[in-house]
């Protein structure tokens, strides 16, 4: 089976369909996009409602009966499915709108540099709009092989066959959460936890560490409340400081957050207290020497 076959089933004209194996070359975007498609699917078609060169004219040609069958290259010679988009229409916009659109701040967060880089004042903006239809269910399941060349990174469909590899069990864009001990994110990944993670953050307390990377100062933090770390972390992620007086004077674009101790869900908050305390004292992180300021 390959995935035209899977686009004819369902009527989708091969003339009029882009196939996209999306890869940022942005080491953080490509890292929290794959988060992206389940997490926050309106940012993920924010990455690919604008294009440039040879692959704008192609999409503006095929704008308001065309295709775009979107994946993601997870590993070499194969696409990960992120669902089918007809491209309703388009329209041309500056570099203020561009960056005026709340999704493309998100992208810039994680190091997009969008027009920005392509030294470009105006392009065109795709209306992208998800088919329902189309083996929703598939998305981050449906895996299939990609012709090289590796870069060439778009290619319609009519010309090219690409074979239907597998369908996993699990989606490929809810990865296992790591174990705590190895677990680091940054300030722009909080706001991207999976689903799956969240959950596991809510069953714990511990006692977390914030690292300023501009300079190596570290905060010590205990997670005890109704949410237990999770609260505590999503705090973070609204407001970059969580009303610390020291982190507040701070940015929180070189936030780099991990867990140091894990605690059990009923532990009495004093015990709670008392091993951020002692990690603290350990770890020197009391003002001049670190961003505790008590």
């Amino acid at each position: 089976m390959e995935l035209n076959d899977l686009l004819e089933k369902h009527d989708i004209d091969l003339t009029k369909t882009m196939v996209m194996r999306h890869r940022p070359d942005e080491p953080g975007l490509r890292k929290v996009l794959p988060w992206m498609v389940h997490e926050r699917p309106k940012v993920f078609n924010a990455y690919q409602q604008s294009h440039s060169g040879r692959q704008e004219e192609a999409l503006r040609k095929l704008a308001g009966d065309g295709w775009i069958a979107s994946f993601l290259g997870v590993e070499a010679g194969r696409a990960v499915f992120c669902g089918l988009y007809r491209i309703a229409g388009c329209e041309e916009i500056d570099r203020r709108t561009f960056w005026s659109i709340p999704e493309n701040g998100v992208l810039r967060e994680h190091g997009m540099l969008g027009w920005a880089r392509k030294g470009r004042s105006r392009g065109l903006w795709f209306d992208l709009r998800l088919s329902a239809d189309f083996y929703a269910d598939w998305i981050g399941r449906l895996v299939i092989g990609w012709p090289p060349p590796e870069r060439a990174w778009w290619r319609r469909a009519e010309r090219n066959v690409m074979p239907v590899l597998s369908i996993a069990e699990e989606s490929h864009f809810a990865p296992a959460m790591p174990d705590w001990r190895e677990l680091v994110l940054s300030w722009q990944e909080l706001k991207l936890i999976p689903a799956s993670w969240r959950a596991a953050l809510h069953e714990w307390r511990g006692i977390y560490l914030i690292r300023d990377l501009k300079d190596g100062l570290a905060y010590v933090g205990s997670a005890y409340g109704r949410d237990n770390l999770l609260g505590r972390w999503q705090e973070y992620a609204k407001s970059g400081d969580g009303g610390n007086r020291l982190l507040k004077l701070r940015k929180p674009d070189q936030f780099q957050f991990s867990i140091l101790e894990r605690l059990g869900p009923d532990l009495d908050p004093k015990e709670v207290i008392a091993a951020e305390t002692s990690w603290k004292k350990r770890l020197g992180t009391l003002s001049p020497g670190g961003l505790n300021s008590n």
